[in-house]
């Protein structure tokens, strides 16, 4: 009897062992190549930083970088369902993604899918918390102009960190 109650109880050690590992992402970055990080490591990117943040600050989360490169509005909301899982509590909204799209794209258009990416986000009961990068100099820039530096990445999780916690907090 006793050494059946220690198989049991060793089972189950193992499987607590096993779901320790897996983390469900409460947290995605959703956007374009500024989200994703083009042009520098995955570790440098903002939402790699942002993550080490709020581990600093006592957070255990994980948040998911489902940026891609050259993505546009329509791509996003294409994808939404598939890289924003359920459990969600958050999703950091690349506000420029698509933005090179407008050559083709009305800007009436471009805004109507960046709403359709909202709303399907709000009606899961997700926080969509938007990520400008307004505001950061062009010294954080890569030479292309365009792309974030890894301290570019590091001064975008530091400006969006304050919303993000607040929204833990609820």
């Amino acid at each position: 009897m006793r050494s059946r109650a220690a198989l049991l109880l060793l089972a189950s050690l193992l499987c607590a062992c096993c779901w320790v590992g897996v983390v469900e992402a409460q947290i995605v970055a959703l956007g374009a190549s500024n989200i994703a990080g083009r042009g520098v490591s995955s570790s440098e990117a903002f939402p790699a930083q942002l993550e080490r943040m709020l581990a600093a600050k006592g957070y255990n989360v994980h948040v998911a970088n489902a940026g891609v490169n050259g993505d546009t509005n329509a791509g996003m909301l294409g994808r939404l369902d598939q890289v924003v899982p359920d459990g969600t509590k958050i999703v950091l909204l690349g506000t420029r993604g698509g933005s090179f799209n407008a050559r083709r794209l009305g800007q009436g258009e471009q805004k109507a899918e960046f709403a359709a990416i909202i709303a399907r986000l709000r009606s899961r009961g997700v926080t969509v918390i938007p990520v400008t990068g307004n505001g950061i100099g062009r010294k954080y820039l890569q030479a292309d102009g365009i792309h974030l530096s890894a301290e570019g990445h590091a001064v975008l999780a530091a400006q969006v960190l304050p919303a993000v916690v607040r929204a833990l907090r609820r």
